[in-house]
């Protein structure tokens, strides 16, 4: 990703650092968009913002063998796994990817300890369980924990494709 700075703003005193905000992305145009920061004083006036064309999982699905921001896509499901060393910064982490992608208006439990709730008990993981899958299932999106727990706090997303033929019968394993 290429880092521009966008305002400097001079320091109170000389022992304090100047603060710098970046905004990640492509680079600005020369009247860049500057921030104001309260109690702050800035260099420029602001400009319009301009609009994201980032395209959204849930209206421009990956093609099979597409590699998507860390996902990987068969072209009816895209595969992602989180994980930022404890469950809680993970789940929020995964709740803004998905509200980003279009997929905000999807239930999903409130919080990580509503989320633990649909992990299955140790004893019952290796045996058939009626829902069978070790996290969270509601269509289009599974939310699971990884089964061995590889990293710690991770959790595994898959978004199915709901444009594509059968798309139910995928989504609940019947094809």
């Amino acid at each position: 990703m290429k880092q521009t700075i966008l305002a400097r703003t001079p320091a109170r005193r000389s022992s304090r650092r100047p603060i710098y905000i970046a905004k990640f992305g492509a680079a600005p145009a020369p009247e860049a968009e500057v921030i104001k920061l309260p109690g702050r004083v800035a260099d420029a006036p602001t400009a319009a913002p301009e609009p994201t064309a980032k395209p959204r999982l849930r209206y421009d699905f990956p093609a099979a063998g597409v590699t998507f921001e860390g996902g990987t896509s068969d072209g009816y499901c895209y595969r992602i796994t989180f994980a930022a060393g404890r469950v809680e910064r993970t789940y929020e982490m995964l709740r803004a990817f998905l509200a980003e992608h279009g997929y905000g208006d999807v239930p999903v439990p409130a919080s990580a300890a509503e989320l633990r709730r649909f992990r299955q008990p140790p004893r019952l993981r290796h045996q058939l369980s009626f829902f069978g899958d070790n996290g969270y299932v509601h269509n289009p999106l599974r939310i699971l924990f990884p089964v061995p727990a590889g990293h710690r706090g991770a959790l595994c997303l898959e978004l199915y494709n709901e444009a594509a033929a059968d798309h139910l019968l995928r989504f609940h394993r019947r094809k």
